[in-house]
């Protein structure tokens, strides 16, 4: 008959034996959920990458999204046009499921609904920008050095907003502690892009560019 050490031996390595057990399962869980974010953030990002041409739209206009922070501008409502992906799909259509999945991947994650609001919005943000400056390419470059500038605001917020989802994920008691900073950060830098979407597209919507426009999608 065992003693009580042995017992006591038995009882503290049961114990031990389940909480390791316990912690290895937590790990690997949250490893699939941080590589089932990392997955759908992927896809999201090569969306609008892998957008090549605007087309006249055809339809209802896309409903204003969730994600997007800030005031909305939707070149592609505005101008009439779909912003077309290399396999010829619509590039906001896709967009909108790929973020979607993003989405529910993220808040498995333990990501806070606010980081993927940033997240989402600065990639429809980006794929805006694309559209504006495929319709300047129409247009022969009518927005001259102004067009660099917006498109490099664009990646450089995008990338930021990116960054924040990412450190989210991998620091969340870091990003916690520093989240309202880092959130009045982006605020101010998607307001400064905003601005500079906004005087893109009251150029390319003069009168004289929008009926350019329309004659070379063949609207007329």
């Amino acid at each position: 008959m065992p003693g009580w050490m042995d017992l006591a031996y038995t009882t503290a390595g049961g114990v031990v034996g389940a909480a390791v057990t316990n912690y290895l399962s937590r790990n690997q869980e949250r490893r699939q959920l941080r590589a089932a974010v990392m997955q759908q953030l992927l896809r999201v990002a090569t969306v609008c990458d892998r957008v090549g041409d605007i087309a006249p739209s055809r339809g209802q206009s896309p409903s204003p999204s969730r994600y997007l922070v800030g005031e909305r501008l939707l070149a592609t409502a505005r101008f009439g046009v779909t912003a077309v992906l290399d396999d010829g799909g619509d590039a906001e259509q896709t967009q909108r499921e790929a973020i979607s999945d993003l989405v529910v991947a993220a808040l498995s994650a333990g990501i806070p609904r606010t980081v993927l609001d940033f997240a989402g919005g600065g990639e429809e943000r980006a794929l805006q920008c694309k559209a504006i400056e495929l319709i300047d390419v129409r247009l022969g470059g009518v927005l001259g050095e102004s067009l660099d500038e917006l498109m490099a605001h664009s990646e450089a917020y995008r990338q930021a907003t990116a960054q924040h989802l990412l450190r989210a994920l991998w620091h969340p008691w870091q990003t916690r502690l520093r989240l309202r900073a880092r959130l009045r950060a982006l605020r101010q830098d998607v307001d400064a892009l905003h601005r500079r979407q906004q005087a893109a597209m009251s150029v390319l919507a003069q009168p004289e560019h929008t009926q350019a426009l329309a004659e070379r999608l063949g609207h007329l």
